[in-house]
């Protein structure tokens, strides 16, 4: 079973300095009917004008990721994590106990287009954490990549969830398949361009919750960037 979220459906957030789509019920937007699939919890679609961003400001008992599309995003937080994020990194703060952090656009001329993502843990009361790693992205136009995973297996992010989050690349007419283990669920997310969906059109900004299906068939139409949760 295929349930498509279409961009244009989409919560949003307009400040002025941040234009945020919301995948899941998120802020001042709330709708009952997206309130997170399964562990996955935000998808938040942010653009952030130069030298703006979000202050000082606390979460707990969450794994929060950020995936930078374009220009760079500034992170400062309480354990002494921080740096700047920019395309082809994958960054992650583990909330638990508590922690304050800060993420701003590292220019003061270009804007930032970044994905924020929280998935909610398996275990509340954890030790904050910080982490930021590069991933292949010559290996993301060959196939998928792996970015974070529960056992934190080969270069990926370790989160405190059964949850893998995969992102591939692909060109017109390429064609990628992930096999979905029985009783797995996944959340497909177009970050950039156009792909099918096991025939399905989606489009940028579009998701897609997979249930009860054996594998995902993805095909380029065009140039697309997908990153794919699969969870429990």
């Amino acid at each position: 079973m295929v349930t498509i979220r279409p961009a244009a459906e989409r919560g949003r957030t307009d400040w002025g300095w941040l234009d945020s789509r919301h995948t899941f019920s998120f802020g001042e937007y709330h709708d009952r009917r997206h309130m997170g699939f399964h562990s996955l919890r935000v998808i938040n679609d942010d653009r952030v004008k130069p030298g703006a961003g979000f202050g000082t400001h606390g979460h707990r008992d969450m794994e929060i990721l950020s995936y930078v599309l374009e220009g760079g995003l500034e992170h400062k937080d309480s354990t002494g994590g921080g740096g700047v994020i920019r395309p082809g990194e994958i960054q992650f703060m583990r909330a638990g106990t508590g922690v304050t952090h800060s993420e701003y656009n590292a220019s003061k001329t270009e804007p930032v287009h970044f994905l924020q993502i929280w998935i909610v843990p398996d275990t509340r009361g954890l030790a904050p954490r910080y982490d930021q790693k590069v991933f292949d992205a010559e290996a993301a136009s060959r196939g998928f990549v792996l970015l974070a995973s529960k056992d934190g297996k080969g270069s990926s992010i370790a989160v405190h969830q059964d949850v893998a989050l995969w992102m591939t690349r692909l060109g017109e007419g390429e064609e990628r398949q992930h096999a979905l283990a029985a009783g797995r669920h996944a959340w497909v997310h177009v970050a950039r361009g156009s792909v099918a969906l096991d025939g399905r059109s989606l489009v940028e900004g579009d998701g897609a919750a997979v249930s009860e299906e054996a594998d995902i068939h993805l095909a380029g139409r065009g140039e697309a960037e997908v990153l794919l949760f699969d969870l429990a």
